[in-house]
């Protein structure tokens, strides 16, 4: 998968028109000009001079259009920006008082789910925060992939971290690539194109087939202390945020799939 045109023209020092983002966000969500006119109520003639340039959109055409394409709020800004306007979203650190709630959030729901393992992680998948159940699965790695920034991918199916210990690998790992692929053509975000390649590059055994009848999920089945425990998990994200790096939040929580994994959690709990 190469890098979209917009990646590399978004770290261009000399300007680029707002029409050709616009043009490449509709094209990526596969909508023509007419599909994308009639959802934003204007004609279609006029987004068409927008996107060659021969008309320059208001502050509100731009953020309507952006949310019918439902750009990520970090782009949007890139939006503005091209089209001469200051940016409408703020990114601040989730230290900043002002996301104070958020993050008590963030950890109310990590701690709530004990004794099952969950995590944070921001957009590029560096672990942003993690309840205490994580730690005894990652038992035994080397300190080199535990570093930050610690990046859940790389640790999963890197051949030195959870990739040996999963006895699932080629479905996990297919499923793991398959979600960081959306992800890719939803954002066009230069590092995620850059970590999806690399993850590519990394040994990994083929799928054996479909997955058996009874299954509802994609299992996630690590080998610990000699048995096998099986997860299947759930992804959350803030509901309406206008902060960047709210936005791009998400939370992943595990929960046992069978009555062998429940029991070992709590038994791990217990010893923390």
């Amino acid at each position: 998968m190469n890098a979209p045109a917009s990646v590399a023209r978004a770290d261009r020092a000399r300007p680029v028109h707002v029409g050709e983002y616009l043009r490449e966000w509709r094209q990526r969500r596969h909508l023509s000009q007419l599909d994308l006119a009639v959802d934003a109520e204007i004609s279609a003639r006029h987004l068409s001079f927008v996107e060659t340039g021969r008309a320059a959109p208001s502050r509100e055409m731009v953020l309507r259009l952006a949310e019918r394409l439902e750009v990520p709020l970090r782009e949007r800004n890139v939006l503005l920006v091209a089209a001469g306007y200051a940016p409408a979203f703020p990114q601040r650190s989730l230290d900043d008082p002002a996301l104070a709630a958020a993050r008590h959030a963030i950890d109310l729901v990590l701690k709530a789910h004990e004794p099952n393992p969950a995590l944070a992680y921001d957009r590029h998948w560096n672990l942003v925060s993690a309840n205490r159940m994580v730690a005894p699965l990652l038992e035994g790695l080397p300190q080199r992939l535990l570093g930050q920034p610690f990046n859940i991918l790389r640790l999963a199916l890197h051949p030195e971290g959870l990739a040996p210990r999963t006895v699932n690998l080629a479905e996990w790992s297919g499923h793991l690539l398959e979600r960081l692929h959306r992800q890719c053509e939803a954002t066009a975000d230069g590092e995620l194109l850059e970590l999806y390649q690399d993850l590519k590059s990394y040994p990994m055994p083929a799928r054996s087939g479909p997955l058996p009848p009874d299954n509802v999920a994609i299992p996630f089945k690590l080998r610990q202390d000699g048995e096998v425990l099986s997860f299947f998990s759930t992804t959350m994200v803030f509901g309406t945020p206008v902060d960047i790096t709210l936005s791009e939040l998400a939370l992943e929580t595990f929960f046992p799939a069978d009555d062998l994994t429940a029991t070992r959690l709590k038994e791990m709990a217990a010893r923390l």
